[in-house]
């Protein structure tokens, strides 16, 4: 297997363990940064619904802002794929190359859901679980 492409590791698409050393790496840093990643997940895939009504209806300044604010927000989790997939997107629109917008959009949002379900699963894992005593 060594000319096997190397599995996609979470850190990669998604870690939060920079932000959780800088707050302090206890449980009020876990119960925070929590918070945090429950909070920038929380409108799912509803950013990127609103960006493509705003590409569809061609409000192209309004799709960039959209965008930002996704990758300002999802930014903070160490979602560097992302973050690196939003600007190339966000360039492209800026830049009106629109015959490349749909192809950037797709791996952007590909990235966008790689980070939710990584969100989800660290949070199943590592998050405190508030109001769930007696689950497994």
């Amino acid at each position: 297997m060594s000319d096997a492409t190397p599995p996609v590791s979470e850190e990669q698409i998604f870690s939060v363990d920079t932000l959780l050393k800088y707050m302090g790496n206890d449980d009020k840093a876990l119960a925070v940064v929590s918070k945090i990643v429950r909070d920038a997940c929380a409108p799912g895939l509803a950013p990127m619904q609103q960006a493509a009504e705003a590409l569809r209806e061609e409000r192209y300044t309004d799709a960039g802002k959209t965008l930002h604010s996704l990758r300002g927000s999802i930014g903070t989790l160490g979602a560097k794929r992302l973050v690196s997939a939003s600007l190339k997107l966000e360039q492209a629109i800026a830049e009106r190359h629109l015959d490349q917008v749909p192809s950037l959009f797709t791996a952007l949002e590909s990235e966008y859901r790689l980070v939710l379900q990584s969100a989800d699963t660290w949070l199943q894992r590592s998050a405190p679980q508030s109001g769930s005593a007696g689950q497994p």
